[in-house]
């Protein structure tokens, strides 16, 4: 079964077909070209919904599924930002690193050095018969520093509940147990099992 991505994140993308081994796991951008998809969604899951229908209407081939993930981290003392603009925290073409680096300037300049956050992960699933969307989440703190090299995105100020480390330094192994991702994924695959 072909399973078509609506990303280009190559860490999203190298996650989920560490997790989707049964499937031939495809980014959108190796059957067309890439193009811009407004995600003007108020929530993650319609931000995932939004850029799987994208996906889906502009292939040709209809008998595949399309699969959309919009994630992002929530930080309690920044009022859950930055929330669904977690991949332009730091303005529209803003790299990992700058949005890295900002949100920690953010959580620094409330003078605090971590505070309770959390990662949420939204897949939508869209197929010629059916749309789904479920959801995955890790608890934890933000750090206001970063700690590791590992992962991408916010990984090396992130720290799950119950670690002594960032997943900046965890192994894939740990984080692909407890990420919201992976959260997601498993609930993603019982539906992928029931669609022909």
């Amino acid at each position: 079964m072909k399973l078509v991505l609506a990303t280009s994140n190559k860490g999203k993308v190298r996650e989920i077909k560490a997790l989707c081994e049964d499937y031939e796991v495809i980014p959108y951008s190796e059957l067309i070209k890439e193009f811009e998809i407004i995600e003007d969604g108020d929530t993650f899951k319609e931000n995932a919904l939004i850029k799987a229908r994208a996906v889906f209407k502009a292939l040709d081939d209809k008998d595949v599924i399309v699969m959309a993930d919009d994630s992002g981290i929530s930080v309690d003392i920044l009022n859950g930002k930055p929330g669904i603009y977690s991949a332009r925290h730091a303005g529209v073409d803003a790299n990992d690193k700058d949005n890295l680096y900002k949100l920690i300037d953010d959580i620094k300049a409330l003078h605090v050095e971590s505070s309770p956050a959390h990662y949420t992960a939204a897949i939508a699933i869209v197929t010629k018969d059916s749309e789904y969307c479920v959801h995955g989440w890790m608890y934890g703190t933000a750090l206001a520093e970063a700690i590791g090299d590992g992962g991408f995105g916010y990984d090396p100020m992130f720290k799950p509940l119950t670690y002594d480390k960032t997943l900046g330094e965890l192994d894939d192994e740990v984080k692909r147990k407890l990420s919201h991702r992976a959260k997601a994924l498993s609930l993603a695959k019982k539906i992928l099992k029931t669609i022909k």
